[in-house]
């Protein structure tokens, strides 16, 4: 970049007085760096009346679950003891909600269920369904236009997505890290991306591309900004090195296993690895407002025996679900659980270590982890296991609804539309807003 383009560049950033433009980039000789949310992105007005606060939805689905009773309090309410499951969770307890007695009405059919997790249309595996639009793709057609992706659809171990159009038909979903990371940081042209792909394979990070912009940017402004900055630069570096180190095992040697435990790291087996990185894409995704609207389907069904270093897993994922209280079956799906509550954990403590003007990420951010199965091993579709976290709600209870007829988990859906701002009433079988959730 020649001098006149850098001062033309740098000319927002030499004074407080003129905002810095949301849809900045970094650029570079082959990429082009998106910026997270700084203070000096918005006008000294808008940031004194708070205008136009960006809310966002984290939708996740396990669609194997997790065990019941190592998941649900036994007390309903703020005061309830911490099941085994939750007490992983319990640095965050304030941060979320935990909900029972709580299913979609009349979406019944085991596995194919799944596919009603956001829409909850009815009698998923009937010969005539047609499945409706998904709660992520009702907020891209309100709000989509105000960002670069009005929606991003992710899955880990491929198979279907979570987010369906108005007219019922399947989004693919976005399976591998790598694209996803090209698609919110990578701009030029298709050679000068691949040239970019090799130098990141090789070790060199995209800040090195832009070090000399990122230093500038970094002296202009403000000392928040400039702690933003850094957390922000820390964390593309961390995922380009966990990139990095997934796609390494491509190329290295598969290890001998026996035939009725093959444990292949190149494989879906890597599951947590996998489902790490695509937190880490979400939370860059949010931080740099390239979306408000991100589903994760985690086809736990798909997956082969998990790797996890340190724990012996010997089953595939699917057939330890089906465990018939078998104890040693049990114990492996334990581990895998807590597996999936401490990742959690992980995402609620980054969200809150990112800001945003005067919230944390999390304040502006709902995450929804649940499944569309109560009990994998029966294959029940009632009393689904619900967490509930952040965005701008009061949370640190357990909403205990009946676990024999349950509550409208839609009505949750109608409560997250509204704080992202779209009045609806509303939504499939929903009664009104989630009873007992109130806004902080």
């Amino acid at each position: 970049m020649n001098p006149q383009s850098w001062s033309r560049f740098a000319a927002p950033f030499a004074s407080r007085r003129r905002p810095i433009s949301r849809r900045c980039f970094l650029r570079g000789s082959a990429v082009a760096m998106a910026l997270p949310i700084l203070e000096s992105m918005s006008s000294p007005s808008a940031r004194a009346s708070h205008a136009a606060v960006p809310r966002r939805m984290f939708c996740i689905c396990n669609n194997l679950g997790v065990l019941p009773r190592p998941f649900f309090p036994n007390e309903a309410g703020r005061d309830y003891t911490p099941s085994p499951y939750l007490k992983l969770l319990q640095e965050h307890r304030a941060d979320f909600t935990v909900l029972s007695g709580v299913s979609h009405p009349n979406v019944d059919g085991g596995h194919p269920s799944d596919i009603s997790f956001l829409t909850a249309a009815p009698h998923p595996a009937s010969s005539s369904f047609r499945n409706s639009i998904s709660l992520d793709q009702l907020v891209a057609e309100r709000i989509g236009t105000l960002t670069r992706f009005p929606s991003l659809t992710l899955a880990v171990n491929g198979g279907r997505g979570l987010s369906w159009t108005r007219a019922g038909v399947a989004i693919p979903p976005e399976g591998q890290a790598s694209g996803v990371f090209k698609q919110l940081f990578l701009r030029g042209t298709a050679a000068e991306i691949e040239r970019q792909i090799r130098d990141l394979d090789t070790g060199r990070s995209i800040l090195d591309v832009v070090s000399e912009q990122a230093r500038d940017l970094r002296r202009n402004v403000g000392p928040r900004d400039r702690a933003r900055l850094d957390q922000y630069y820390s964390a593309v570096r961390d995922l380009e090195h966990r990139l990095q180190e997934s796609r390494g095992w491509a190329n290295r040697p598969k290890p001998t296993v026996r035939a009725n435990a093959p444990i292949d790291p190149a494989s879906p087996a890597q599951y947590m690895a996998k489902l790490r990185v695509m937190y880490d894409l979400a939370r860059l995704a949010f931080e740099t407002d390239s979306t408000r609207a991100i589903t994760l389907m985690l086809n736990s069904v798909g997956t082969p025996v998990v790797q996890i270093a340190g724990e012996t897993i010997t089953d595939s994922y699917h057939n330890l679900s089906h465990h018939g209280l078998a104890e040693e079956k049990l114990t492996q799906l334990t581990t895998i659980d807590e597996w999936h509550m401490k990742l959690l954990a992980d995402l609620f403590k980054s969200l809150k270590f990112a800001r945003e003007d005067d919230a944390t990420l999390l304040d502006r951010t709902m995450v929804l982890y649940g499944s569309n199965l109560g009990d994998a091993n029966s294959h029940s579709t009632t009393n689904l296991p619900t967490l509930f976290a952040g965005g701008g709600f009061r949370h640190g209870q357990h909403l205990a609804f009946n676990r024999e007829r349950n509550y409208p988990l839609p009505n949750l859906f109608v409560s997250m539309l509204q704080r992202m701002g779209i009045e609806e009433t509303g939504f499939g079988p929903s009664t009104g807003t989630m009873r007992g959730l109130e806004m902080d």
